[in-house]
């Protein structure tokens, strides 16, 4: 895994569902304590910082009155129009601050739906700063982690999902994402081998520059 050509998508670490009092934190609570997704999410974002991994963060917001999208949204959409979630200018849509964007790490514009590339110019980004492999974090692990994995897959990027940085509304959700769906898109594999993977990667190039 080549750090210069290598980005970590974070995906929507807002406060709505991180976050004691975010409107939708109750339903996903059981797995991020279960897997330690934010800590998780953390380490793989400080390690990517460390090695020069490029840093994307895709957030998903809406004017207040949710005019973006359908009068009479179903599903998900439903969901988070139902409990006014994410709205722009308020608390639950920010970013939380563990993971916050720092530095040249990139903020996407105008995600409004599930896939990361799906209303933004997420592609346009990468392919412009070399990105060949994407590695993956955030929510929900089955909803928009599975389909930006299964659009970056469709689009000929080599594709990592973080399984410990990643959260479901139940843990039997979770883990059917990751046992069935995660390999036919993706390279599973956890934080800590993925920071060893970076670390392994710097290591090299030190010693192939002498130092």
């Amino acid at each position: 895994m080549d750090p210069k050509s290598t980005a970590l998508v974070m995906i929507e670490f807002q406060n709505d569902f991180t976050s004691e009092g975010g409107t939708l934190h109750g339903a996903v609570a059981e797995v991020m304590s279960a897997t330690g997704t934010l800590p998780n999410a953390k380490q793989a974002l400080d390690a990517s910082r460390a090695a020069g991994v490029t840093i994307v963060h895709s957030p998903i917001s809406f004017q207040p009155g949710y005019y973006e999208i359908s009068q009479h949204p179903y599903g998900i959409l439903k969901g988070v129009v139902d409990s006014n979630s994410f709205v722009k200018g308020t608390w639950g849509c920010e970013i939380v601050e563990d993971v916050a964007p720092t530095g040249e790490d990139i903020v996407l514009e105008g995600k409004r739906g599930l896939d990361a590339f799906g209303s933004t110019n997420l592609d346009f980004i990468l392919r412009n700063l070399g990105i060949r492999t994407i590695v993956l974090a955030g929510f929900l692990t089955n909803c928009c982690v599975e389909s930006t994995m299964r659009s970056a897959y469709e689009r000929g990027y080599e594709v990592y999902t973080l399984t410990d940085a990643v959260g479901a509304t139940s843990l039997e959700e979770h883990a059917n994402a990751i046992k069935f769906d995660y390999p036919m898109f993706s390279k599973p594999i956890t934080v800590a081998e993925y920071a060893a993977s970076l670390a392994g990667e710097k290591e090299s190039a030190d010693a192939s520059r002498g130092y």
